[in-house]
């Protein structure tokens, strides 16, 4: 799965992709591991949010890819109007969006970080 990044103000620009690799459906407990063996120190903040489930979910960065990117009145321009999601949008059913995320992407990286590990 390929998660492209709009970074907020100051930075206010389309121009980061994390690619995910699949979910991880365990225990809290299990979760709460992988996430204290990712970042020492994680796993009690991680616990705390999820041991009431039944189960948790963890999803992996495999790969962080910055880009030159578009910045929001490029963005506004080339869609018409553009207005930074909340949260996510599904790419799918916004397929302009996903022509500029494309656009974006074809251009050299400016910093690559793959991680291992995971």
């Amino acid at each position: 799965m390929r998660w492209y990044v709009y970074l907020t103000a100051p930075v206010s620009r389309l121009g980061a992709v994390i690619d995910l690799g699949p979910a991880v459906v365990d225990t809290p407990q299990r979760i709460a591991d992988i996430a204290e063996q990712a970042r020492v120190g994680n796993g009690v903040s991680v616990f705390e949010y999820v041991q009431d489930l039944p189960q948790a979910f963890a999803i992996p960065i495999q790969r962080v890819v910055q880009y030159p990117g578009m910045p929001l009145d490029q963005l506004k321009v080339e869609l018409g109007s553009f207005h930074p999601p909340q949260g996510y949008t599904r790419l799918c059913n916004h397929p302009d969006l996903l022509s500029i995320c494309e656009k974006v992407t074809a251009d050299s990286p400016t910093r690559e970080m793959t991680v291992h590990g995971h």
